[in-house]
């Protein structure tokens, strides 16, 4: 089949565009920068240079293909830490890529649809800045009847756990290390020596699904080559594991096979970031959708339980090594 991946050489789309090539199909890649047209040709794809923002430069690439992969890209992280940046700002943006998707797909003919989503995608009540993903499946749903769509919604990435990787060191130093320590390992940890934790607005036993980038490109590739009909979705994860157990894996990695991973208030996460001059009110949305994974029966994950999915091969312990690296870097 010729097929179009957006995403560039990203954590999805390589290892997807890899799969496909080795299965026999044509692929080609839309990247926004001159400078990957080399390394895509290396994996034996085409490259077509240009901005997902282009209209008609979609709906020329996407003319002839028998399948298209949309994604909407990553917020530049740099932003976050404008104070004028507002989630409104962001779901706008993507909605407007969402609408540049609909028209290049209506006006290219394709007939093959499939959607990089996310959890949560199943509402816009109460899951923050997810809620843009809900949005974007709704914009994709405005096309005609013969567009045939797979919603891919995929759980929390494991390398989303990097950035614990420095909060790890930073609650490990001094008095601030000893504190936590005394408070989540008790007076007898702190005179063993145990330093460090994880916290977040969620932490304990609350529910961390996670999944590696490699299983989500394993599931595309697979739905790709199986029958379209109308417009489904399935869940992406590799592992169901507590926020504790996650902990306890990753500090396995790190030579802290105590680590906990603790629970502050929603009021004391929004401070401490908003104290890092993060935009407040991307803050206020990030803090929301924690939120939303709190508790037994939580709303982020209410819809993921009545279609649960089948759990891909990338376990946390294989991702561990990984974080071990970050979290030993100086």
């Amino acid at each position: 089949m010729n097929i179009v991946l957006t995403g560039s050489l990203g954590n999805i789309s390589k290892p997807l565009a890899t799969e496909l090539i080795a299965k026999g199909h044509l692929v080609t890649i839309i990247s926004s920068k001159d400078d990957k047209q080399k390394d895509i040709e290396a994996l034996g794809a085409k490259a077509a240079i240009g901005s997902i923002k282009d209209i008609a430069f979609l709906t020329a690439t996407f003319t002839g293909a028998d399948i298209v992969y949309c994604m909407e890209p990553p917020i530049d992280q740099s932003r976050l830490f404008n104070p004028s940046y507002t989630v409104t700002e962001m779901l706008n943006e993507m909605d407007n890529i969402a609408g540049n998707y609909k028209h290049a797909i209506l006006k290219s003919g394709v007939k093959k649809v499939i959607h990089l989503s996310s959890i949560g995608a199943h509402t816009d009540k109460g899951n923050g800045i997810l809620k843009f993903h809900y949005y974007a499946e709704k914009v994709l749903n405005q096309l005609p009847a013969h567009v045939s769509i797979k919603f891919m919604r995929p759980v929390g990435f494991y390398y989303n756990l990097l950035a614990n990787a420095q909060m790890i060191k930073q609650l490990s130093k001094g008095f601030v290390g000893a504190f936590m320590a005394l408070r989540y390992y008790g007076l007898g940890g702190l005179l063993s020596g145990k330093r460090g934790v994880i916290v977040s607005n969620v932490g304990d036993n609350d529910i961390n699904l996670m999944v590696s980038p490699f299983d989500i490109a394993s599931v595309i590739a697979e739905e790709m080559e199986q029958p379209f009909n109308g417009r489904t979705f399935r869940y992406i994860a590799s592992e169901e594991l507590t926020c504790n157990e996650t902990a306890k894996i990753l500090g396995e990695a790190i030579d802290k096979p105590y680590l906990k991973w603790g629970r502050i208030s929603d009021k004391q996460l929004f401070k401490a970031m908003v104290g890092m001059k993060m935009s407040p009110t991307w803050v206020q949305g990030f803090v929301e959708m924690q939120a939303s994974g709190r508790g037994k029966n939580c709303r982020l994950y209410e819809d993921y339980y009545r279609h649960r999915p089948v759990l891909g091969k990338t376990k946390l312990k294989d991702f561990a090594e990984e974080f071990a690296k970050a979290y030993n870097q100086d």
